[in-house]
């Protein structure tokens, strides 16, 4: 021990240290000491007694009367220990209490022996037993205590009584929106039908595993392994060890952002396990052997769409964000939720109507589709909106764009700055853009035929009459441009050659590789489809809109189900959304005919598609074709596009943008986002194109105005809308575009 660590006046302090004398020798009370247990006393030794010639050390009480006296030396006794006797039981170990007796005593006989050395001695045994001294304890430092966490109060009880009411309250209404929307006899058999699919698809892919069970147990093994793993690491966590997951976060994955889902055991092994399996499930699925191609295509989607639905990150139980804002808001966010749940339920006249933007922060021809113009010419069918000029002189030849009738045109004219229409004018073409009717139950019968006669080429006559030009660029966009290629075909049947050159934008006209569009198709669908389109004579919009959030479910559905109805959350204001989620309705007739005779016979490519009593050919289709595909696209894949694009018999310069199918077409220059690919015509596959590609920053818009332009440079004047033969009806946006589903 060192000088700092003994007391300043510990050497009087301190009592003497006697020498245990002989046994049978006499002890003064005084002197009197309880004896100091051996650690190991020999066995066999009388009880209580030591061996021979060994000394005991006792102490004395402490006390101004205690005498010092000198330490004896001990006696070391050098004779060997009588070996244990073979029937003798090993002694019990010393008790805690007399441990820690012990270990008093012999400190008290340390101290003691130190004060009889001399400075000397006593530096000498410092010097070498200091280092290993034992620090002396800090004293106990007084902390405040630690505020106590809040306790619900009985008012905070109280609310979440009130809400709770609330919330069945609202549930109630939402059921009822649910059963009041259903028409008389509606039975939803496009839902039992789906699910009746998704059942026997997978049900195959099971048949097939279980054909081979040695295959099925491993890939079972494979699960559980790994389940485990999770499971472990979850419990070295929980214990206290910082060990790395199992199954890595993704950082694209926005479900699973909060921090909780990583910081907290609980929630992290939560979305690990699910993670594992949904991954095992989509790998099982790919490695089902035997099956055909539209099975396994249709059996990923659905383990796609199951996988999405049982995702933790759905439930209030099992999403720390819900569960953190549910007691922050001690129940209002479900109250707010169920109250948003039955109003989109009865929007949707009993179907979902999934509200994705604020609606309310826009509206038509004031915040979108702002561009000016005159409605010139209508039939039964369309609008046909020509765009007042921005410039002094014009292209001689006019563009004509043939949106899909799926949604509405001003996805083309979402606002000043995304706006192709206005961005186009502003380079010196004369734009018209066809805006379908929303139709109902009069126009079930309007075919595709009828569409095509009533729309696209009355749209290309009233364009020559407002325009008096003898050729005309024409643009489709999606469904638009199949109904636009179908259109070329027919023309070049009848040898009309109006149209000189013509854009596709993500748009299909074979259907060999669809996409995910194609589980949604097949006979037994189409009759079920059919069933519910007789009743009322047309496809709901929001029908529609459904299957496209649910080709992409964690981020058109899931994303928002959450945010609205469990958060309740009110969506932003968001243009394009508010776009999408103005849904159109479609005639019966003609989606019957494009379901049938493009997805499921693929008609148009294979030159079996007849309209009119003329079969279309798009062999006979030789003019100029700028086709766009969008590499992200799961509407029209890219993939489906370059094979489509082989069958026309024209030159085609093949595209390919960044993004998905809206993105990947509205892309302002002034944005300079993403990127398009050009790498000559469509010739070999599609992976082979892209490879060697050529990577070009920004929007694709610039290179498609110089190759539409190089055709027909000449210019004119500035047309006014109304100064040629057709008048005005009305300003653009329209009439038929204000129409909600």
């Amino acid at each position: 021990m060192t000088a700092q660590r003994r007391s300043p006046a510990g050497a009087k302090r301190r009592p003497p240290l006697h020498a245990v004398e002989p046994k049978g020798a006499a002890q003064s009370p005084a002197q009197a000491a309880p004896r100091v247990a051996p650690q190991a006393a020999p066995v066999g030794a009388p009880k209580g007694r030591t061996e021979a010639g060994e000394r005991t050390p006792t102490l004395a009480p402490k006390g101004k009367g205690a005498a010092k006296k000198k330490v004896a030396s001990p006696v070391v006794d050098t004779r060997t220990k009588p070996a244990p006797q073979k029937n003798s039981k090993k002694p019990a170990p010393p008790k805690a209490a007399d441990r820690r007796e012990a270990l008093d005593a012999a400190a008290t006989l340390l101290a003691n022996a130190a004060d009889e050395l001399s400075a000397d001695q006593r530096r000498l045994l410092v010097d070498r037993f200091a280092p290993h001294a034992p620090e002396p304890e800090p004293a106990p430092r007084t902390r405040p205590p630690a505020p106590a966490p809040a306790a619900p109060n009985a008012h905070d009880f109280e609310i979440f009584a009130e809400n709770l009411a609330r919330l069945v309250d609202q549930g109630r209404k939402a059921l009822a929106a649910a059963i009041g929307g259903m028409e008389p006899g509606d039975t939803r058999s496009e839902l039992a039908s789906n699910v009746a699919d998704a059942v026997k698809t997978l049900g195959v892919v099971a048949e097939r595993w279980m054909a081979k069970p040695e295959q099925a147990v491993a890939a079972q093994a494979t699960l559980v392994s790994g389940l485990t793993d999770i499971w472990s690491q979850t419990l070295r966590r929980f214990s206290g060890e910082d060990t790395p997951p199992i199954v890595p976060p993704d950082p694209n994955d926005k479900r699973f952002s909060a921090p909780e889902w990583n910081d907290n055991p609980f929630f992290d092994w939560l979305r690990q396990s699910y993670a594992l399996t949904t991954r095992w499930a989509g790998e099982t699925v790919e490695r089902t052997e035997g099956l055909d191609p539209q099975v396994k295509a249709k059996a990923g989607f659905y383990t796609r769409l199951v996988a999405s639905a049982l995702s933790p990150s759905n439930f209030v139980a099992t999403n720390p964000e819900l569960l953190r804002a549910t007691l922050d808001a001690r129940g209002e966010n479900l109250v707010r939720g169920m109250k948003m749940l039955t109003e989109d339920l009865s929007a949707g006249h009993g179907m979902l109507k999934l509200r994705q933007s604020d609606e309310s922060k826009f509206e038509l021809g004031v915040d979108m589709a702002t561009t000016p113009g005159k409605v010139v010419y209508r039939t039964p069918v369309m609008e046909l909106i020509q765009y007042a000029p921005s410039t002094e002189t014009v292209y001689e030849r006019p563009l004509l764009i043939v949106p899909p009738w799926i949604n509405k045109f001003y996805v083309l004219d979402l606002n000043r700055e995304k706006s192709f229409v206005r961005w186009a004018t502003a380079q010196g073409l004369t734009v018209f853009v066809i805006s379908w009717v929303n139709p109902d139950e009069s126009q079930a019968e309007k075919g595709f035929d009828a569409y095509m006669k009533e729309g696209v080429l009355a749209a290309l006559d009233a364009v020559q009459q407002a325009t008096g030009a003898k050729h005309v660029a024409a643009a489709g966009y999606c469904v638009g441009g199949t109904m636009l290629a179908a259109t070329l075909a027919y023309l070049a049947e009848k040898g009309d050659d109006r149209i000189d050159s013509v854009t596709f934008l993500a748009t299909q006209v074979d259907f060999t590789d669809a996409g995910d569009m194609q589980v949604f198709i097949d006979e037994a669908r189409l009759a079920a489809l059919d069933e519910a389109m007789s009743r009322t004579g047309y496809l709901e919009g929001v029908k529609m809109a459904t299957t496209f959030n649910l080709l992409r479910p964690n981020e058109l559905f899931w994303t928002y189900f959450v945010n609205n109805y469990m958060k309740g959350v009110e969506p932003a204001a968001f243009d394009l959304l508010t776009w999408n989620s103005d849904c159109t309705r479609i005639p019966r007739a003609n989606h019957l005919f494009y379901l049938r005779y493009c997805y499921i016979e693929n008609a148009l490519s294979q030159g079996r598609m007849v309209i009119d009593g003329v079969t279309l050919n798009l062999r006979k289709v030789k003019i100029p074709i700028y086709e766009l595909a969008a590499k992200e696209d799961h509407i029209a894949p890219a993939r489906s596009v370059f094979t489509g694009a082989k069958y026309f018999g024209g030159e085609v310069r093949y595209v390919l943008a960044g993004a998905g199918h809206i993105a990947g077409v509205v892309n302002p220059p002034a944005k300079n986002k993403y990127q398009y690919w050009t790498g000559g015509p469509p010739v070999g596959v599609y992976e082979d194109w892209a490879k060697t590609a050529h990577e070009n920053k920004g929007s694709w818009w610039g290179d498609w105005l110089a190759w539409i332009t190089a055709q027909a440079p000449q210019r004119v004047p500035a047309r006014i809308p109304g100064d040629g033969k057709l008048k005005p009806l009305c300003d653009a946006p329209g009439e038929y575009v204000r129409v909600r589903a």
